[in-house]
């Protein structure tokens, strides 16, 4: 057996260590920098730059490599991506298209649309768990589910009808024509 696998020496201690509070540095420095917008969410492009600032992270504190002012680059790099990607998504409705996922709805009131659920890869177990997550207990109190581009799902529930803008863009809206607050719904797509 190779005890190196279970000890450390202080030099390792010490280089974690000062490793940490760098790239911890770096991140509150970035992130002020940039906003907390860093670590949202609300795209999908944003969740994979989350996730690679964490194994940046990882990396850095257990290996010498990336030593620590190359991971400090990478998350730089990293932040301006993701800052200038949000600024033109915010800019062009094109390349917010080009960027974001489409939200797919997968319940129009307490009908479940299972050819959105194929598409979604979402099972109807799953469905079920996001309705009892939402404290649904009848699907007669669904008004809508929604798959966001996040891959989180929405749950609209409740007895009054959808305002029309919290389906735009969602694709398979028109579904909702029979819940939604107006007289037409929106198109699916801008």
């Amino acid at each position: 057996m190779d005890a190196q696998w279970l000890t450390s020496s202080a030099t390792t201690f010490w280089m974690v260590l000062l490793s940490a509070i760098g790239i911890y540095i770096a991140l509150l420095v970035l992130t002020r920098l940039t906003g907390l917008r860093s670590f949202s969410k609300m795209s999908s492009f944003d969740f994979a730059t989350t996730v690679a600032f964490g194994s940046i992270i990882a990396s850095t504190l257990l290996s010498k490599n990336p030593p620590l002012a190359s991971a400090a680059f990478g998350l730089a790099v990293l932040y301006g991506l993701q800052y200038t990607v949000s600024r033109a998504r915010h800019a062009s409705p094109a390349i917010q298209r080009l960027v974001d996922n489409e939200p797919l709805l997968l319940m129009a009131g307490r009908e479940v649309l299972h050819e959105n659920l194929a598409a979604a890869r979402v099972t109807e177990d799953d469905l079920r768990s996001k309705l009892r997550l939402a404290g649904v207990n009848d699907r007669n109190q669904v008004l809508a589910v929604i798959f966001e581009t996040t891959g989180d799902c929405s749950v609209i529930a409740g007895d009054d009808a959808i305002d029309p803008w919290l389906v735009k863009r969602v694709r398979g809206a028109e579904r909702l024509a029979h819940l939604v607050r107006g007289e037409d719904c929106p198109p699916t797509r801008p």
